[in-house]
């Protein structure tokens, strides 16, 4: 058996800080490029709480009311962080602050530099800044920070609802952006549905990883060899877990191997050509860390 490490995990964990905050800072930096190079200057309000905001703004203007975008993205974001320190506490809500307030100082910055891109067509902006801001978020997330607005409610509401921050994220933005349609047009609101979910995809890309390992569940009587020929064949490592089939009661062998999308032909040859009756049950696999993979780190 090899032997572990004895580094204790509270001494790894110390040292995380720096390194959230600097992806963070990189990952706020290319949501603010993605907004100011090919969002904004387009009109493509894609959701969040400045949509939102802009929306209540032109409602209340035609009433002959004042409600300034900048006031009411700040309570909105003040209610919004309430909860998310009343549910994550004090460090959640550094990192969320920071977020706020970088991005907004980066956006201006970035307003006075950076030139319109894709001015005279809407749809590679929506594409080209709906990637940017994936990728810059997705950063931010992962770094367990968050731009403010309808990302605290992606990642509160996340964990209760079994699903990914961006497919919330993209929910959230959706209701936004059709209320934006009535005052934009639909035409706007439409290339803004596009950034939302070209978004929403990079996130949960950054979050979980390229889908490029297989894993397998294989149940066969004949276990022991599919798996010796797996070792021999593929290179490839092979764990025995227990089963026992529920009808018969009778116990059952079963593998689990994991392999690259290169691999899994040769994995199911090997398997048809031991047990043609084996069941095999094949998985995406975001992530594979260990020996013959990607190499463990934090």
């Amino acid at each position: 058996m090899r032997a572990l490490s004895k580094v204790n995990p509270g001494a790894v964990l110390r040292h995380r800080p720096v390194r959230d905050y600097a992806l963070i800072t990189v990952g706020l930096a290319l949501t603010a490029w993605g907004l100011t190079a090919f969002l904004i200057p387009n009109k493509l309000a894609a959701g969040g709480v400045s949509g939102l905001a802009t929306v209540i703004f032109h409602l209340a203007n035609d009433y002959g009311l004042l409600a300034p975008v900048g006031l009411q993205m700040l309570v909105l974001n003040g209610i919004l962080l309430a909860i998310a320190i009343r549910s994550r506490g004090l460090h959640y809500a550094a990192k969320t602050i920071y977020g706020i307030v970088a991005l907004s100082v980066m956006i201006e910055i970035s307003m006075r530099f950076t030139p319109v891109l894709a001015g005279d067509d809407l749809l590679l902006a929506a594409l080209y800044g709906g990637a940017l801001c994936g990728v810059g978020m997705g950063m931010v997330f992962k770094a367990g920070g968050s731009t403010g607005g309808t990302a605290i409610v992606a990642q509160l509401l996340s964990p209760k609802f079994n699903l990914s921050v961006g497919q919330l994220l993209l929910a959230v933005d959706a209701i936004v952006v059709a209320m934006a349609a009535f005052v934009f047009g639909p035409e706007f609101a439409l290339y803004a549905v596009v950034s939302i979910f070209v978004t929403g995809a990079v996130i949960d890309l950054v979050l979980e990883g390229l889908k490029v390992e297989k894993a397998a569940y294989i149940i066969s009587d004949a276990a022991d060899r599919i798996a010796k020929a797996v070792t021999e064949e593929l290179g490839r490592g092979a764990t025995f877990l227990s089963a026992t089939g529920a009808y018969t009661g009778e116990e059952r062998g079963m593998l689990f191997v994991v392999v690259t999308r290169r691999e899994i032909d040769d994995l199911k040859s090997i398997v048809n050509t031991i047990d043609p009756h084996a069941m095999m049950i094949i998985s995406d696999v975001h992530e594979t860390l260990g020996e013959g993979f990607k190499k463990m780190g934090v």
